[in-house]
């Protein structure tokens, strides 16, 4: 991760100028359209919030190290916060001061790149959950709060944070910035290609979100744009952007299904209010709760092939 801000590098102005102006053309042309189709319209309130994120998002990856690393644990904290609201554990304390706290040590662990800690931390989290219904000297549905407290800390801190560790390589912060691209724009091409012409439904239990129809699609423009944004990546030998295409376009689903099966059970949809637009902001970190992971892994293994 980069110690001094990005604001004279021309990759991140070319990147930030291309990013907003694409934003911008996409939205005024939702904007003229939005009121033919209900489908447009829900497009439109998409793009909308990214008016007001991307900036955000840009300006805080910009900032020199360790604020990205920051920006990121923090939507970590806040991320498992709406988790803990929408299972209705919020209110027992003990497990989410635990989770928020282990969470910024994950964060610690990444700054410091202490691998072997960070790969361990899960089962230290269920070792120290299990003592606070000693503490408490109660058994009452400790069960439940224990297997929550570690869904959330490994979703929303062990493995989202890998977006961190992926920060902490050499040009990490374009990585990072070109992975959340890819799998924001693979899921906005899924959902509107399966409200469009969506037919086949694997998951019609689950969400009728996600069709073969749309991930086919959401693979394909993926692709195309890994390969020409492949300037953000530390190696643009082309399985690299191959494989960061697919991971964002099939996972980023996997993410987003999982989430709904908990939302599904509960009977719930969104849980607030993300910023400026429509959904949560789970709608919004979900996806990389196994895009994250899976290309950091990947990153690692093609680097280590491509040194032997």
């Amino acid at each position: 991760m980069t110690s001094y801000a990005l604001w004279s590098d021309e990759i991140y102005q070319e990147t930030t100028a291309l990013t907003i102006g694409f934003i911008i053309l996409v939205g005024l042309f939702l904007y003229v359209i939005r009121q033919k189709s209900p489908h447009f319209t829900a497009a439109w309130a998409s793009v909308k919030s990214w008016f007001f994120v991307a900036p955000i998002l840009l300006f805080v990856f910009a900032l020199p190290s360790p604020w990205p690393l920051v920006f990121l644990v923090f939507v970590g904290i806040f991320s498992a916060k709406t988790f803990f609201q929408m299972v209705g554990i919020y209110h027992r304390s003990w497990f989410v001061w635990a989770t928020y706290f282990f969470m910024m040590t994950l964060g610690y662990a990444t700054y410091k790149e202490f691998d072997s800690g960070y790969n361990v931390a899960p089962m230290v989290f269920l070792g120290l959950i299990s003592i606070i219904p000693l503490l408490r000297n109660s058994a009452t549905h400790m069960v439940q709060y224990m297997a929550l407290s570690l869904m959330a800390c490994i979703f929303f801190g062990w493995s989202f944070l890998h977006m961190g560790r992926l920060l902490m390589v050499e040009g990490g912060v374009f990585l990072v910035i070109y992975l959340y691209i890819l799998t924001e724009v693979a899921e906005n091409v899924s959902l509107s290609t399966s409200r469009l012409i969506g037919r086949v439904k694997p998951f019609s239990k689950i969400s009728v979100r996600v069709t073969v129809e749309g991930v086919i699609a959401s693979i394909v423009v993926s692709l195309l744009l890994a390969w020409g944004m492949r300037h953000l990546l530390p190696d643009r030998s082309e399985q690299f952007w191959i494989a960061a295409g697919l991971t964002a376009a099939i996972f980023g689903r996997f993410g987003e299904l999982i989430l709904s099966v908990i939302r599904r059970d509960l009977g719930i949809k969104d849980t607030g209010v993300f910023i400026f637009g429509r959904g949560d902001l789970l709608s919004r970190t979900d996806k990389l709760i196994f895009v994250g992971p899976m290309y950091y892994y990947i990153f690692l293994l093609l680097n280590k092939v491509g040194e032997q």
